[in-house]
């Protein structure tokens, strides 16, 4: 008790930190306990938090804020509409003809795998081919099962989809619109001596504005060097695999490996075993090697590095808590927490004062 006691008054006797601690368990208690039922209100908010960095570099150009605002977003309004008249459909149709081409595909799996005990009869036997092949097929009936029954309670949620799709353009407009209204009026509500988390915040602010803009140019440059390169060789389902490879940015090491599985099963069903299928893993891996050593570095620069263990560990547990939005601010949510834990006093630090 006496350990507990001392820790406690070490680190907690600041009303600073008090206050800090506070509006972090606020924070993510709400986003834990509404998160669900405000997804709309809170993907506004992150896309409005997105657009507001060309609506200040036109301000500071000298356009007034009521001007920007409108100018960025309908920009943005139209570059929505562009991908979902051109890119959606293209995307649909490449999807409907790769399910079309999946019993070509597991026909010559089998075969494949068929081959095996032939060709290593000391490794793998006819009875563990046919068990593994039994075990794919339960999987993919599995998969096809709930793929159906998604499909029909999508009607259900049809709906909804459409209302979020009326909601969400008219909550950007009103977050940009009415930013520094909204944020003074929750500054009303907190303490007036609160510097600690002060300081967090315009360190999170800045580290998250880079990130998430950076991330965006970053899918969007991997998302097009793919295609390029995909459409050169002549590779099946192009579009559909950039645009997988330029989201696998998203989720760092563990994006780029799952992505690779269908990227390699495509180009060789494709062409086999041959030099064009060894050509298409080979400019993938460049594409993921300059995104990597190249295209990170410069977009992030100003990004506080984290380690790779770090990243890991951020995406398997805000993944866990929140789904895909967990995975994809898996790196801002890390960044905060690097933030507060920088912000924190220590020991040493508390020792000297």
């Amino acid at each position: 008790m006496t350990l507990l006691r001392d820790w406690f008054s070490r680190y907690f006797s600041d009303p600073q930190v008090i206050i800090l601690a506070v509006l972090l368990v606020l924070g993510f208690g709400f986003v834990l306990l509404l998160g669900d039922m405000l997804v709309p209100v809170i993907a506004g908010l992150v896309i409005a938090y997105l657009l507001d960095g060309p609506v200040c570099w036109l301000r500071h150009r000298f356009m007034p804020r009521s001007v920007a605002v409108w100018f960025v977003f309908i920009a943005f309004m139209a570059g929505v509409v562009v991908i979902l008249i051109g890119l959606l459909p293209v995307l649909s149709r490449q999807v409907q003809g790769l399910i079309q081409v999946l019993p070509v595909v597991i026909a010559k799996g089998q075969e494949l795998l068929m081959r095996l005990p032939e060709a290593y009869p000391a490794v793998v036997t006819h009875d563990q081919v046919l068990q593994m092949i039994n075990s794919i097929r339960v999987e993919i009936t599995m998969a096809g099962q709930e793929f159906l029954s998604t499909s029909l309670t999508s009607v259900v949620s049809l709906f909804t989809l459409v209302i979020y799709l009326v909601l969400l353009p008219l909550l950007i407009f009103f977050f940009l619109k009415d930013k520094d209204s909204i944020i003074q009026w929750f500054a009303d509500y907190l303490p007036e001596n609160r510097r600690l988390a002060q300081d967090v915040w315009v360190e999170v602010d800045v580290q998250i504005a880079n990130y998430v803009r950076g991330k965006f140019w970053e899918i969007m440059i991997v998302w097009a060097a793919t295609y390029i390169a995909f459409v050169i060789m002549d590779v099946n389902f192009a579009m559909l695999l950039a645009a997988l490879v330029g989201i696998s940015v998203v989720v760092p090491y563990v994006g780029a490996t799952a992505v690779t599985v269908p990227v390699a099963l495509v180009g060789f069903f494709q062409f086999g075993w041959t030099p064009e299928f060894a050509w298409v893993m080979a400019v993938y891996g460049i594409i993921q090697a300059l995104d990597g050593n190249v295209l990170v570095p410069l977009l992030f620069s100003e990004v506080v590095n984290l380690h790779p263990i770090a990243i890991i560990a951020a995406i398997l547990f805000f993944g866990g808590l929140w789904g895909f939005w967990g995975v994809f601010f898996a790196i801002p949510l890390a960044t905060l927490v690097q933030a507060v834990l920088r912000a924190w006093p220590r020991k040493a630090r508390t020792a000297a004062a």
